[in-house]
Formats: C-alpha cells, structure tokens, sequence
C-alpha cells in the first residue's frame, strides 16, 4: 500500500509499503516498523538496523536520527492499531461490534451472545480466551485479546466468511495496548472487577481505568450495577447507559430466582414487563451472565421471546462449572475460577447442592499477582468443607512457594491437604471422596496444559486426568 493511504500528513516522502510490523524477526525489504516499548525489549534500539535490513521506513515516538526514514508519533503503539486497521481496509466498520469486559464472566457472557445471535440467524464471529470462532469454525488463540495486526486480520476473515456480528472479550491488555485498533462497538458490556492481573497493573483504580477505556469507544453501555465497579462506571460515563442487576433496582433485572443443581430459572424484567427463562447453568454468577447477555440482544433489537428460546437451547461453556462425568457417588466439576471472587462465587453456589462435603482443589499461576495467593486461601475456605492446595501454571516459580503464599492465607478451621503435583492431587481428591461430596477443580477450567519453567507447556486436561484417575479407585 501507499503511505499515505496507512498515515495521514507523515512528515516524509511518500513510499510504498509492502508489510507492517513490530516485529523486528519480521521485517522484510518495504516494511513500516513500528518502534514498540515492551516490558523486556524497545523496538527504537532496532530502528536503525531494521532500515538496513530494507525497511521502508520507522515509527517511533521521538527523534532517532534518521531524517526522512522516520516518523514520529506520540504514540507508535496507538498508531500501530489504527493502521493494522487501514491495512486489511477496516473491517471492524463492515461488522456489527460487541464487546465484554470484566474479571469474571467475560468467556460465558459472550458465548451466550453469540450463540443467541447465532439462533437467530445471525452469522457471528467469536473472540476470547477459550477459543476464536468465525460462524461454527473453530481457531487456536493465544491470548484473550490477539495483538493488532493478527485481530485486524481475524476480523478481515471474519468479513469475508459474510459475518454480520463479531463478539469478543475485551481484555484491560489488549485495551491499554491498543490492540483492537480503530474499532467502534455497537454496545459494550462490564461484568465486575476483582482483583487480578495486579502484576501489569500497579493497582486496582489502574485496573479500573484500562476497562473503563472501551466505554469511550461504543455507543451503549451495559454495566452490572451489583458490583461497586459497575455501579461507579454506570456513573462516570458519557454515552448511552443501562443498568442490569440481579440484587437492585435496574433497567434490565432478574427476579423470582431459582438455583439447582443442574439449571436455573428466573424472571427477565424490563420495560414493566416479565418473561420467565429456564437455563441449563448453575449458580447465581450465571444468571448475572445470562442477564448480560440477554440484554445486550434486546439493544440487537432481536425479539424477547427468541432470545428466551435460544438461551434455553444453550449448554454451557466447556471449563466453566462443567460437570466432569465419573459415574460414581460424588460429583466433580471443572471451573476456570482463578481469581479470590470467582472461587467464592462458584463455591458459594455450589454450597447448596452438596449432600456431604464440598471439596476446593485449586493453586495459583507463578509470575503473576502474587498479593491474591492468600486471598484465594480466604476466599475458598468460606464455603469449602476442605481445600486440598496444589500447582496450577507455576512457569519459573518453585511450586511450593507458591503454594506457601497460599497457605498464609488460610485463617483456619478448614481441613486442608497439599499435594504440590496437580496430577497426583486429582487423584487423592478421587481417591478420598465419599458418598455425596463436590469436588470443585479451580483454575485450570478449559486449558489442557500446564506452563511449567522456561515456558514449557505440558498437555494436561483435567477431563483426561479425571478419567485416569478413576481407574485407579
């Protein structure tokens, strides 16, 4: 393409590009470089030698020395995203933008989303942290929220496979940096805000205002006023807002709740009027996440009562409080509940259902957030008859570190055991269940791998290792 058809009064001679990039291992004769701090590398140290590699030019946020082959920006990561958009022709203005953002929910809500859009005749293009999706075709991911120029193209795919709607978890990374680019969303959804990713950001406010970003890139807002988060942002923003509750007094409202063991009920509320809904997932998080979506449908314009059939039709998402069959007198259930709240959520609902004990199998990430190890102990020992403490994704870290820093945490009074390998602490779980116990896998929810040191991944699926485990009972 030409330059000035990717940045707009450059400052340089017009040329033509034949690539874009960050990446300095990508940089090819024709390429625009852009110069991108990162935690562990500054791509302006490779300014110089990308141009003699056969880069066009370089973008960067000051002055390199390097007269007409620069272009300087405030901002190279911002503009970046905005030209990964130019480059595939923005196809986030060709498709109809949805996003969902929070700590907890993000995966569910948007699933939910699509598969109601999906019911009702609506090819829909899926991005989050499970899985990308374009209609019913399934693609690999590896983050959240992909990095500009591999979202940009994704959403060109996605355009081109006659897609009408795009709906995507929306990271507080990939919003802080710039990854969506240029994109404009249709409506925007909060679910909550805990703690989390405390290792990027420097505080929970920093955390709040990286989410609070998409909300100056939609047209209508929906924000779960149950959370002191959603409520504070229902307030703080400018464009078109609605509230949804399950707790309070909002636009869009649950009522009349029922919560088993196998599904949900409750009555939708809106507008002075009442619609009952039944729903095959558990637990009061899920109805906030079905109320979610449901009412980012009706911002669709899509009929109530079509959203009604297409959510009773829906059957989970895979890792998120997914039944593990066993065939025995205890239950076993996979959840992604990794954070101090989602563990108490997801025990706190299950609780009810348990006709003996309520079992929390469960570590933390090694370089991550090490302030909520001893949260997540607090938080699982509210409602867990007993806690058995393992490994999760421990990278570089020692194992029983972690596990130690979990452990300060526990206030007391609940059994617990630690066994540091999360293979062998299936099996004790499996081993020591009794008749009517829950057995609540956290953490890993629908990752079959563990990240070991130097970044090694492992496979390891939960659903797998439950299998084996109970061959050995």
């Amino acid at each position: 393409m030409n330059l000035n058809e990717l940045i707009q009064n450059h400052g340089i001679s017009d040329r033509e590009i034949t690539s874009i990039t960050d990446d300095t291992r990508k940089v090819e004769k024709g390429s625009l470089f852009f110069c991108v701090k990162g935690a562990k590398f500054d791509g302006h140290t490779s300014a110089a030698e990308m141009l003699e590699k056969g880069a066009s030019a370089v973008v960067c946020e000051h002055d390199l020395g390097l007269g007409d082959n620069q272009i300087i920006t405030e901002n190279s990561r911002k503009l970046y995203g905005e030209v990964c958009s130019a480059w595939f022709g923005h196809p986030e203005k060709k498709l109809k933008m949805i996003g969902v953002t929070g700590t907890n929910g993000k995966t569910t809500t948007t699933n939910i989303i699509k598969h109601i859009l999906m019911q009702n005749g609506h090819k829909t293009g899926l991005v989050g942290t499970i899985q990308n999706e374009i209609g019913d075709e399934i693609l690999h991911t590896d983050n959240t929220t992909p990095f500009a120029y591999d979202f940009m193209a994704l959403l060109d795919r996605m355009v081109k496979a006659d897609c009408e709607y795009i709906v995507m978890e929306v990271s507080s990374f990939g919003l802080v940096q710039n990854r969506i680019g240029s994109s404009h969303f249709d409506v925007a959804l909060f679910t909550n805000l805990t703690q989390d990713h405390l290792d990027y950001h420097k505080d929970m406010e920093d955390y709040y205002q990286a989410k609070k970003l998409l909300f100056d890139m939609c047209d209508t807002a929906l924000c779960n006023i149950d959370d002191s988060y959603g409520e504070r942002l229902y307030n703080e923003i400018n464009c078109t807002e609605f509230s949804f509750s399950v707790e309070n007094k909002a636009d869009f409202r649950a009522e009349n709740i029922t919560i088993k063991a196998d599904g949900s009920s409750f009555d939708f509320c809106f507008n002075g009027s009442s619609y009952p809904v039944k729903t095959n997932m558990t637990g009061m998080f899920n109805i906030a996440n079905v109320l979610g979506a449901v009412a980012v449908c009706i911002q669709e314009e899509i009929p109530v009562d079509d959203i009604i059939s297409a959510v009773e039709s829906y059957g989970g998402v895979k890792g998120r409080c997914e039944i593990i069959p066993t065939g025995r007198d205890f239950t076993v259930i996979c959840d992604y509940a990794h954070t101090p709240d989602a563990v108490e959520n997801v025990l706190k609902s299950l609780k009810p259902y348990a006709e003996n004990r309520l079992i929390c199998l469960f570590g933390c990430g090694g370089n991550r957030d090490s302030a909520k190890r001893p949260k997540m102990a607090r938080s699982a020992e509210k409602y867990a008859d007993k806690l058995i403490i393992t490994s999760d994704n421990p990278r570089d870290e020692k194992p029983e570190q972690i596990i130690n820093e979990i452990l300060s945490g526990l206030i007391g009074g609940v059994p617990y055991d630690v066994v540091t390998d999360r293979r062998e602490a299936i099996y004790h779980a499996l081993k020591t269940a009794e008749k009517g116990d829950i057995i609540v896998l956290a953490g890993k929810g629908h990752e079959d791998y563990q990240i070991l040191e130097n970044n090694r991944h492992i496979h390891f699926d939960e659903r797998e290792v439950v299998a084996d485990g109970l061959k050995l009972l």
